[in-house]
């Protein structure tokens, strides 16, 4: 089983959701959520409260997989800009934690979860709500993207056990990883 975790990235509302996906398009509920920071404070404190939340959970789910929606243009640039930097933060929780990371549009979600890449937020939900077997649609949007991205994920992508490091011991990993600490850049203090 590969655990998948989709992140609807925002800086006032930021959707988590985590499946399982079994064999087939099988595909499993295991935590949902919405993180929310309040927009009178500081963009640093709400980047802040964001890492923390995300850490704590990757830390408590530790999924094989992280799924990001792909920050795209939009009108808005302080809204582009938030969600940029959120983004960042989700990327720089997972590589500190060894996880693969894919970035998926909102088109190429919304396909993947009702076949066709114009469907409306609510369509979307439906669908989700369908594929995982609840009861109603992950309130609020953000809750239902946030699946969408890893059920698009566990639909479309590369399973982690295809990656090079599948099948190595313990001590090939360790070796890995302290290669991989060998080379991170050091800041200066």
């Amino acid at each position: 089983m590969t655990t998948i975790l989709g992140v609807d990235p925002g800086l006032t509302r930021l959707g988590v959701g985590i499946i399982t996906k079994g064999a087939g398009r099988s595909v499993s509920l295991v935590h949902v959520d919405v993180y929310r920071t309040a927009i009178t404070d500081r963009t640093e404190e709400r980047l802040g409260a964001l890492s923390r939340a995300l850490g704590e959970l990757m830390d408590q789910y530790t999924p094989d997989l992280v799924a990001v929606e792909r920050v795209f243009a939009q009108h808005n640039l302080r809204t582009v800009m938030g969600t940029a930097q959120v983004s960042g933060v989700v990327l720089a929780l997972a590589n500190a934690r060894g996880i693969a990371v894919s970035m998926r549009t909102p088109s190429e979600v919304k396909a993947a979860v009702t076949g066709q890449g114009r469907a409306t937020k609510n369509q979307v939900g439906t669908m989700v709500q369908r594929i995982l077997g609840l009861d109603s649609i992950p309130q609020p949007a953000d809750a239902a993207d946030a699946l969408a991205l890893a059920i698009t994920e566990a639909w479309r992508g590369v399973a982690p056990a295809a990656s090079p490091t599948a099948g190595e011991t313990p001590a090939q990993q360790a070796w890995r990883e302290a290669e991989a600490r060998a080379k991170r850049p050091k800041l200066a203090p």
